[in-house]
């Protein structure tokens, strides 16, 4: 285990959490919540890639590590870490927002589909980042960019969320928002190193 990659992600996933429930429940806030979101996660990419890998999300954690760009022991504290931040964004917008915007959730097989669609989508970007397809400097760009594209992908029949951990932060949470991102993350990742990847199969050690 790296600590200070542990750190990172819970540190991360809280931002990326806490974020998306302040544009969630303001009403008439400036900042679309997918742009917020967005926003967020390209600013963590470029400060927090270089310590974790910004991975911020279980089921793309294991579809890095599935196509071998993450060291296996890390795989299960990245995602304690992540649920532990998204989890303590729930906790302190509960205490900002007590009447907070309530989410439909489901956990019907179409809202787990649209799910997997986007997250699909966004982890074919980021295994192509891991990859070395996307130059350092605008991976936060093209992540950010791929985010948007990916919750539209998924919001004509979810919430748009994919991410489990997310999901538990912005009370989206259901069985639908742990597979469909985690079936759509593995096929992506795998799909992008056949697709994109040079022959390096050595785990990313940042």
């Amino acid at each position: 285990m790296r600590p200070r990659a542990v750190v990172a992600e819970f540190v991360g996933t809280f931002a990326l959490a806490f974020s998306t429930l302040i544009s969630v429940n303001h009403v008439g806030f400036p900042i679309p919540t997918p742009a917020m979101a967005a926003l967020t996660l390209g600013v963590l990419v470029h400060l927090l890639g270089p310590v974790s890998g910004c991975l911020l999300n279980p089921a793309v954690t294991v579809a890095i590590w599935s196509v071998g760009k993450l060291n296996a022991k890390d795989v299960g504290s990245f995602i304690v870490a992540q649920f532990a931040g998204a989890g303590l964004a729930l906790a302190l917008g509960g205490l900002l927002f007590p009447d907070p915007v309530p989410l439909p959730v489901d956990a019907s097989a179409g809202t787990g589909v649209a799910e997997m669609l986007g997250a699909a989508l966004l982890a074919f970007t980021i295994a192509a980042v891991f990859m070395g397809r996307i130059p350092a400097r605008l991976t936060g760009a093209v992540i950010g960019a791929a985010l948007i594209v990916s919750i539209s992908w998924a919001a004509h029949g979810s919430n748009g969320v994919l991410n489990p951990a997310v999901a538990l932060g912005i009370g989206s949470f259901s069985l639908a928002y742990v597979w469909g991102p985690v079936v759509g993350a593995l096929i992506g990742a795998h799909l992008s190193r056949y697709v994109c990847d040079p022959g390096d199969r050595t785990p990313r050690d940042d």
